[in-house]
């Protein structure tokens, strides 16, 4: 009989596995429809002129299982976009007097009918009805932006799904649009929401449960079978096993599998650490878990396991322990975890004690306590970066 015994249980602090079960499954579908609709604007440079608030009615399209057109604001449709092009969605409701729900998005096309992210706006998801037929980008594409563009194109235009290129005076692909002056292509493409249905899932054929690896780990620790090295601390001793202890630390591989003396002992005594945060680090070794803490201790035996995992190049324990004190330090704890943060390289949790003492009242308070005293007597340099952040905040 060990004499120390492990005061976990399984279920405790670690993940279980055993009532796992494979759960009926079902899924949202929400399909919609998308089409898209090019609008060719040749001799774009005779549109400009037109007039601020005017615009040119696209011929009428269906998508969707709608039927729409768009309007084309050389000049902006307002005051305040009268150097943009401005774009509108129409939903054409003559023979249909069903409100639609839609997104759409216009883009200048490329040569091989490709939007043109810097010239694209992409909207929400509009209701188009009777009251409100058309939602579109008053300021869509500055005209200045796009004529000094290479988008902007002289005497031909290549359309969407032609990719071949030709000049002026050879023959143009199978699909482009030869003009007379410049031309510039728009994309619409329109997206109808249909119905949103649930249907079930099938279940699959082979389900592989979660890893219990550390489960396991959990119980070898609980049952002390094949333990090969002891560690006393304080006058109390924990059995363990050497291999695992070396798998999971730097330190504990040097120390037992290495060339240090501790290699050829059974007993190894461990100062300048508690049992309590001894035993909290050898259970995160096993287990890859905090153990739970009596919550009257469980902040300083945190701050002293993370110098623990420090010392023992447990890297994520001490990441774990950062995140918790991060999260549970006040104006009593704050002097001695700023000092902790700061000799333990903790760039995270120092940041955090300096937004708590950011309040003067916080600030206030903590300066009453032993440790804030302490702190100035042993790092000034971090109490005058603390006053400076403080100034800088006020």
């Amino acid at each position: 009989m060990w004499p120390w015994r492990w005061p976990y249980s399984v279920g405790r602090g670690l993940p279980s596995t055993a009532a796992s079960a494979v759960a009926r499954e079902s899924a949202v579908v929400a399909e919609a429809v998308t089409g898209s609709h090019v609008l060719h604007i040749k001799g774009y440079s005779q549109t400009k002129g037109l007039g601020n608030g005017n615009f040119v009615r696209s011929s009428t399209f269906s998508l969707c299982g709608h039927r729409w057109y768009s309007h084309y604001y050389p000049d902006g449709d307002k005051a305040d976009s009268a150097d943009w092009i401005s774009m509108f969605l129409l939903h054409d409701h003559t023979d249909d007097a069903v409100d639609v729900r839609a997104r759409f998005k216009f883009s200048v096309l490329d040569s091989a009918g490709e939007p043109v992210p810097t010239f694209s706006g992409r909207s929400s998801l509009n209701t188009f009805s009777a009251i409100h037929p058309s939602w579109g980008f008053m300021n869509f594409v500055q005209r200045k932006a796009l004529e000094e563009s290479s988008y902007y194109t002289v005497g031909y235009y290549i359309c969407r799904g032609c990719k071949s290129m030709a000049d002026g005076t050879n023959t143009v692909g199978l699909g482009c649009i030869p003009s007379s002056g410049r031309t510039i292509a728009l994309g619409c493409d329109i997206t109808v929401p249909m119905d949103i249905s649930t249907e079930p899932v099938a279940p699959p054929f082979v389900v592989v449960p979660p890893s219990d690896m550390q489960e396991n780990f959990g119980r070898l620790l609980l049952a002390e079978a094949g333990m090969d090295v002891t560690f006393e601390v304080d006058g109390e001793t924990f059995p363990a096993h050497r291999c695992v202890l070396a798998a999971r630390s730097p330190v504990f591989m040097a120390e037992l599998l290495g060339s240090m003396k501790e290699k050829a002992m059974n007993h190894i005594r461990v100062d300048d650490i508690e049992p309590a945060v001894f035993k909290a680090m050898v259970h995160y070794i096993y287990t890859d878990t905090l153990p739970e803490l009596d919550m009257g201790d469980a902040f300083v035996i945190t701050q002293h396991l993370l110098v623990a995992a420090d010392r023992y190049g447990l890297e994520r324990l001490k990441l774990m322990c950062e995140e918790k004190l991060c999260n549970d330090v006040d104006t009593s704890t704050v002097a001695t975890t700023l000092a902790l943060a700061e000799q333990h390289g903790c760039h995270g949790l120092k940041q955090a004690c300096f937004k708590l003492l950011q309040l003067p009242s916080h600030l206030k308070l903590a300066m009453e306590t032993d440790g804030f005293n302490d702190l100035m007597a042993s790092c000034p340099s971090l109490i005058k970066e603390l006053l400076g952040k403080a100034v800088a905040f006020h």
